[in-house]
């Protein structure tokens, strides 16, 4: 039998259920955003060498910590990190004439190998998803 009207089950036993459209959008749109900022990273970490790579970084962490705590949610820094993966690992791809935008040096490294630890370490600090129910503490 419980207490104070709380649910029965734990909060890993609620099922989860289908974003809503709204939320649907805004993961869509910051997905996109995190590949922008993939593209742009890319271009900018090898132009201004130590400089260029802190600031391709640093936005990349910018976006994925502003949006998990704008969305309140962990897949709203996991659909910017994913953005950003995509874009890059694209981007490695050599095209058959022979053109690659990654150079085989440290700081092409440093910027795929930074930038996925950055995104999850933003993905694991984002906000969780919280059960329903009430504010008020379970045990005092």
């Amino acid at each position: 039998m419980s207490r104070r009207d709380e649910p029965a089950t734990s909060a890993l036993a609620q099922p989860l259920s289908a974003p809503s459209l709204g939320r649907a959008a805004l993961y869509l749109g910051l997905f996109v955003l995190g590949a922008v900022v993939g593209v742009a990273g890319a271009l900018v970490q090898p132009a201004w060498f130590p400089g260029g790579l802190l600031l391709a970084l640093a936005a990349e962490a910018g976006l994925c910590v502003g949006a998990g705590r704008a969305a309140g949610r962990r897949g709203g820094a996991v659909a910017p990190a994913a953005g950003w993966a995509l874009a890059v690992v694209l981007l490695t791809t050599s095209r058959p004439e022979g053109d690659f935008l990654f150079a085989a040096g440290s700081g092409s490294y440093l910027f795929l190998l930074g930038g996925i630890a950055v995104a999850v370490i933003c993905a694991t600090l984002a906000p969780v998803r919280q059960p329903d129910g009430g504010s008020a503490r379970l045990r005092k």
